[in-house]
């Protein structure tokens, strides 16, 4: 396969993974991230635990939307990677608290997830780029 068919499925399997985690802060995992949202992040925002993760559920399924419906927009692919940025203080404070949630039941998984936070930004923007290399 060449690099075009490996970024459209890099894309949809962002798409997939964005729209997943979305609807489980809307739904079955909601209970599960209000827990491990930190105080601080309710001080700052002047939301209560609940509204963060609705927020955060409703943000990443724009983000899966703008994503399938502005294939190879790499500003699409910076934003998404922002927000995976944006929500990094978040998984550190659940890694260093051991505040378990849907999936991340164990130190090792939130540890594993805070590794994996560098590759779902490269991930986002590769996917979203057209392949061309543009001059500096």
């Amino acid at each position: 396969m060449n690099a075009a068919v490996w970024r459209s499925l890099a894309r949809w399997l962002l798409v997939s993974l964005l729209a997943a985690a979305g609807l489980s802060h809307l739904t079955w995992g909601r209970r599960g991230y209000r827990i491990v949202v930190p105080d601080w992040a309710t001080r700052l925002t002047g939301l209560d635990k609940d509204a963060v993760v609705v927020a955060s559920g409703v943000a990443e399924l724009m983000l899966a939307g703008a994503v399938a419906t502005m294939p190879r927009q790499r500003s699409v692919g910076w934003l998404v990677g922002a927000f995976f940025v944006a929500v990094l203080p978040g998984n550190v404070h659940q890694w260093r608290t051991g505040r378990s949630a849907p999936m991340l039941r164990t130190d090792r998984a939130r540890f594993i997830r805070l590794l994996l936070q560098p590759v779902l930004v490269v991930w986002a923007v590769w996917s979203t780029g057209d392949g061309s290399r543009r001059a500096a």
